[in-house]
């Protein structure tokens, strides 16, 4: 009895101990994330401190805050600010959340410093990295205290102007109730797997390939795989979710890639594909050229390049996918990346996909492919 006395005294003032530790000293990700926590940030007494507080600032949206902070806010308004971070046109920045923040610091003087700080923003199509270097002053006003020149990045304005356009459209009418075109509907296009390959990664299994639409109508397409064991058993079953561009203009083919994570490619004796398709409206506008690709090499093996939209309508998401070979003109990966950023009209926009580098040493050439996402509809 004794000794559970003990241990429950223990217990408790062990919980006391830690409530009170985390209430005098929070964790910095825990405050920029909590709406309350503006009082319990650290003072700007360092160059350090100057942009962690700024950090969670932007993490809570408290963009007053934020901005009265800066050190540079009489070269730009405060809406300027918000649309730095946020977007001028909505995209995924405008609806992300901030998930977590990192610093690193390059240069420090006694009245100056240069601070690297990433913030890594949560989408729903998954994370993007937006890295600034910031320069970061002691104010005049307070020897003790510091503020940070932010880096303003101004999207340019495009000009009025007309923009004549030429493209193909598909609408689809369907069969009305009241409409007696016997029992069916228009077919679901026609589209078929040409290359498929399973591979065994550390992560797991990845089925990669690509899909045909070999009708003469647009298509919203998607790829199913499941693995088979020998016994002829379910191992796992998964679609192509973002990893694949879904709405194919007839002719067209898209990569997609399907992972599979914690199975051995030795688990597996056979893989089901099941490929579906259905008839969509669509058009081939707006046009995105992607121009400057080129493949860099290990290390950081990267895939970049630019995209143009060579419409004249905003495209608040754009999906770059790409497809690349190997010197025997095999498929070998599949990447994408979404851009966080709108594309405005006639504006080039870069990319950037990671590759792993065992792959990017095979690649003999490369493919890309856009999906956009614009006023409410799939292109």
């Amino acid at each position: 009895m004794t000794t559970g006395r003990l241990l429950a005294v223990f217990v408790t003032a062990a919980t006391v101990a830690l409530i009170v530790v985390g209430t005098l000293w929070p964790i910095q990700s825990a405050v920029a994330m909590a709406g309350s926590g503006a009082d319990l940030l650290s003072s700007s007494s360092s160059a350090q401190a100057a942009v962690e507080n700024l950090a969670a600032e932007i993490g809570r949206q408290d963009w007053e805050k934020a901005y009265s902070s800066l050190a540079n806010k009489n070269e730009f308004t405060e809406p300027e600010f918000v649309r730095d971070l946020t977007g001028n046109y909505p995209s995924l920045r405008t609806y992300a959340t901030l998930d977590s923040s990192d610093l690193r610091p390059l240069h420090a003087s006694a009245d100056e410093a240069q601070i690297q700080l990433k913030l890594r923003w949560s989408t729903v199509v998954g994370t993007f990295l937006d890295t600034r270097t910031l320069k970061v002053v002691r104010t005049d006003d307070r020897s003790d205290h510091w503020a940070v020149v932010w880096p303003i990045v101004k999207e340019p304005r495009v000009p009025p102007q007309v923009i004549p356009v030429n493209y193909l459209r598909w609408d689809v009418i369907y069969r009305g109730p009241g409409d007696d075109w016997g029992a069916q509907d228009v077919e679901a296009p026609r589209v078929r797997i040409i290359d498929m390959h399973p591979v065994d990664r550390s992560a797991g299994v990845v089925i990669m390939g690509e899909l045909l639409n070999e009708d003469v109508v647009p298509a919203f397409v998607t790829v199913k795989a499941t693995l088979l064991a020998k016994d002829g058993s379910v191992i796992a079953s998964e679609d192509s979710f973002d990893k694949i561009s879904h709405v194919l203009l007839p002719k067209q083919v898209t990569p997609f890639l399907i992972a599979f994570h914690d199975v051995a490619l030795s688990q597996v004796d056979s893989v089901h594909m099941n490929p579906s398709a259905t008839l969509i409206a669509a058009s081939a506008d707006p046009v995105i050229e992607i121009e400057d690709q080129h493949l860099n090499p290990a290390p950081g093996a990267s895939f970049t390049g630019k995209l143009i939209n060579e419409s004249g309508q905003v495209v608040n998401v754009a999906h770059v996918l790409g497809t690349f070979y190997g010197k025997d003109g095999q498929l070998v990966w599949v990447a994408d990346q979404y851009v966080d950023r709108a594309l405005l009209p006639e504006t080039p926009v870069s990319f950037a996909m990671s590759i792993p580098a065992d792959i990017a040493s095979k690649v003999g050439s490369e493919r890309a492919i856009t999906a956009t996402y614009s006023s409410g509809r799939f292109q």
